[in-house]
């Protein structure tokens, strides 16, 4: 049975603050027969996600779509939760109490393990947490990492391990006009790391980075890029699919690591004080501990690339071993998403059950009134903007099902009746205004130090410095 258009606004909860969060609210907003009221909820104090935690301290363009966020965030009809913990401050059944459709937003919030011996060594990280902690999350503001040893290996070559390759070679001066964490900045500045090597199993066409990315490193103030020559190279079979598929993104990463390959050939000596080495056709095997139980070398396997039955290139490996020395080992090879207690998980692919974002139940029954949308959706994959897209699927099925009468029927949809729950349980959220005072507060401490902003990095300070404003 179809519904008419709501005369009171529908109440919508949206669980996690990302990208995917704020696509989903501005597809909402675009609808013309409902109107909507909308909570938004975020373990953190503060929003945006992997905007704020996970894009690179010096890729400040990438992070200027939170200015579009911030505008939807002060329309009418919408509400930040921040400090707000699902799963421990609310619940499925709190959230299906008082709102008519809830919107999981919440990522990919671990990493892929490469499931080889040693991998859990000491000194043997992901770049997950690396990055969460140079970019200042709360939550991984009091990691270590041993930045004395002079060799860094970084498993990977996406974007996410070029950004940590680069974060590592970068100057003391580099890294002080960027918003990346102080502390972060002073341990990175003081760094002993002189080689840090990126490893990929696949060649050259394969390479998972962006061409933007790859041609960024040969801007570094003090590190070479070197390319061995023979990785370099592209095989017949690869080279085929070059040809025939006309990828552009492909062919101008294959340029790019070729030039750095030719010009690195012609040097006969290190001109810079660090160097980036970019590895092909290699697969770690194992890493190699020492007698104190910390990472001293990464075992490889060199590879070839092989077309198999299904007409696709695979890395095969080639029988010949060898042994590169770290100290530091910086695993990059995908996120993963985790599981949500009261929804149903496909652990296989890291993801909530779901088709085109509905949630679906054990007998692939839909669950009325609750979706997911962006990395926890479709899994780990795209940009920023493939999260609008994703988002647009979700709210299309939403306002589908609204049409059609297929919603969940709360018990206390009154808006105040969360904020009631919410105090007596203790928690202190964190609202949208007072996220405004900690921004313009970041701001104003970075304008003073010429950087874009100098982050909060401890949930206590935030609170502290709302204390203060209040």
């Amino acid at each position: 049975m179809s519904q008419a258009p709501a005369t009171e606004p529908v109440r919508v909860a949206i669980v996690g603050s990302g990208p995917a969060g704020f696509y989903a609210v501005a597809a909402l907003r675009k609808q013309r027969d409902f109107a909507f009221d909308i909570d938004m909820f975020d373990r953190l104090p503060v929003p945006f996600g992997l905007i704020r935690a996970g894009v690179a301290p010096d890729h400040q363009k990438d992070k200027t779509v939170t200015r579009n966020f911030d505008r939807l965030a002060r329309e009418p009809g919408f509400r930040f939760f921040g400090g707000v913990e699902y799963g421990r401050h609310l619940h499925l059944q709190d959230l299906r109490r008082h709102y008519q459709l809830v919107v999981f937003c919440t990522g990919a919030q671990t990493d892929r393990r490469l499931g080889i011996p040693g991998e859990d060594l000491a000194g043997s990280h992901s770049a997950t947490e690396f990055v969460a902690w140079y970019n200042g999350h709360p939550d991984f503001a009091d990691r270590r990492f041993d930045l004395s040893c002079a060799s860094v290996a970084v498993i990977g070559l996406g974007n996410v391990a070029v950004d940590v390759a680069r974060m590592l070679c970068k100057s003391a001066a580099e890294l002080a006009a960027t918003d990346m964490a102080d502390y972060a900045i002073d341990a990175l500045g003081r760094s002993g790391v002189r080689e840090v090597c990126m490893l990929g199993r696949r060649g050259p066409a394969q390479a998972a980075f962006s061409p933007s990315e790859i041609q960024e490193l040969g801007a570094l103030a003090e590190a070479e890029v070197a390319v061995p020559a023979d990785e370099a190279r592209v095989d017949a079979e690869s080279q085929a699919d070059l040809d025939r598929d006309a990828d552009r993104n492909a062919q101008k990463n294959v340029q790019a690591i070729q030039a750095f390959a030719e010009a690195f050939a012609k040097q006969s000596q290190p001109a810079r004080r660090k160097r980036l080495t970019l590895r092909f056709l290699v697969s770690p095997i194992e890493l190699l501990g020492d007698d104190q139980g910390r990472v001293r070398a990464l075992r490889l396997a060199r590879n070839r690339m092989v077309r198999g039955a299904d007409g696709l290139l695979r890395p095969e490996p080639t029988g010949e071993i060898e042994e590169l020395p770290a100290g530091l080992v910086l695993r990059s090879v995908g996120y993963r998403g985790v599981a949500l207690p009261g929804l149903p998980f496909d652990e296989a692919r890291g993801v909530i059950r779901n088709v085109h974002g509905r949630v679906l139940v054990a007998d692939d029954r839909p669950l009325t009134g609750v979706y997911t949308a962006g990395w926890i959706k479709r899994g780990p994959t795209g940009v920023i903007g493939t999260n609008k897209t994703d988002a647009l699927e979700t709210v299309t099925g939403m306002v589908d099902d609204l049409r059609a009468g297929r919603v969940n029927r709360p018990e206390q949809p009154d808006p105040d009746a969360v904020v009631a729950l919410l105090r007596q349980r203790g928690v202190r959220v964190v609202s949208y205004p007072d996220w405004l005072a900690i921004d313009e507060h970041e701001q104003a401490m970075g304008a003073r130090a010429g950087r874009p902003r100098v982050k909060l990095t401890a949930r206590e300070a935030m609170l502290a410095l709302l204390d203060r404003e209040r």
